[in-house]
This record gives structure tokens, C-alpha cells and sequence, in this order.
């Protein structure tokens, strides 16, 4: 997903639940603060996100532009509506996020603006999250030099994750530190 197509799916969003402010967590919330992000780290067609005033209407999100809806069909890609609880990132997240205001769509009653996890946030969101293709995208974010290990370290403690998985989390980005090079 490309920042347009990002910001078509907030304005849609916007449009469907007459909210103007949602928080974005999946991996989309790159576009926030990186608007040109590589390639490998747009690969998704899905936008995670939410209400931020009113996140009980996430559901709404998926109804109407969700995987398999008409809007997914003509545009390619879509929005999945979830809630706060969905985050995995560190504590605090929610005072760093990424703001990115935008104009005002067609049929709108204000100009939406996308709360974005903060790189940081995101990548370690993704490393709690550990399926193979969020360990990817964290490798990605690094060597594209989006993110830093010394910042990526440092988030790992406010994971709301046990020691163990904490743990196996340092471990992982110590291997792509020595990767890196």
C-alpha cells in the first residue's frame, strides 16, 4: 500500500464512521513517519486501525471497507478495523504517536488525520507480534535504516511481554545487528 492509497483508506474511514482521528497500528503506520518507505515494508494491502475517540466502531471499518468488501474489490486493498487492545507496543505508545493530517475528501465532514505508531513502536509491535513476515518486516525497517537498535533495545523492557519472550525478542535483534554489519 502506497501513502495515497494509505490516505484514501483514512478518508474512506473517515466518511464511514464520522470520525475525523484514527490511530493506525499494523504495518501500514510506517507511511506515517516514512512516506517513501522501501518496498518490502509496503507489502501489505491491509490498514489496521481505529476510531480514536470511538473505537467500538471499528467494526464499521470492516463492514464497509474491509477484506472481501466492494471497496477492497475496486481498490486492491482495504482497511481492518481493530481496537486499542490490539497494540502490542511499548508502554506509552500512545504519547509517540506519528500524527499526519490530510485534506478533506468528497462527502466528508472534516479533514481525517492518521495517528501512526512511531517506527520504533511499530517495529517492536511486530517483533511481539513474531510471525515470520513481522520478523521480516522488522529486518527490513533496520537495514533501510528506518529504525535503530540502540532505540529497538531500549523499547524492549516497556514490552507488555513476559521476560521470556522479552528475552527471545533481544536475541532476534541481536542477529540482525550482526547481520547488519
Amino acid at each position: 500500500m502506497r501513502r495515497h492509497e494509505f490516505e484514501h483508506v483514512i478518508g474512506a474511514a473517515a466518511n464511514v464512521v464520522g470520525e475525523t482521528e484514527f490511530v493506525v497500528i499494523g504495518s501500514q503506520a510506517i507511511l506515517g513517519a516514512h512516506p517513501d518507505a522501501p518496498e518490502p515494508l509496503l507489502r501489505s494491502m491491509e490498514a489496521d486501525l481505529y476510531p480514536r475517540a470511538s473505537p467500538e466502531k471499528a467494526g464499521l471499518i470492516d463492514g464497509a471497507l474491509g477484506d472481501g468488501s466492494p471497496f477492497h474489490r475496486q481498490f486492491g486493498y482495504y482497511a481492518h478495523g481493530v481496537g486499542p487492545e490490539t497494540a502490542k507496543a511499548p508502554a506509552g505508545w500512545e504519547r509517540r504517536l506519528v500524527r499526519v493530517p490530510m485534506a478533506a475528501r468528497p462527502g466528508s465532514r472534516g479533514e481525517p488525520v492518521a495517528l501512526c505508531l512511531e517506527p520504533h513502536d511499530l517495529v517492536l509491535a511486530k517483533c511481539a507480534a513474531g510471525r515470520d513476515r513481522d520478523w521480516d518486516f522488522a529486518r527490513e525497517a533496520i537495514v533501510a535504516g528506518l529504525v535503530d537498535l540502540d532505540g529497538l533495545f531500549g523499547g524492549v523492557a516497556d514490552l507488555p511481554l513476559d521476560g521470556h519472550y522479552r528475552a527471545h525478542i533481544r536475541a532476534m535483534l541481536g542477529r540482525f545487528s550482526s547481520a547488519r554489519g
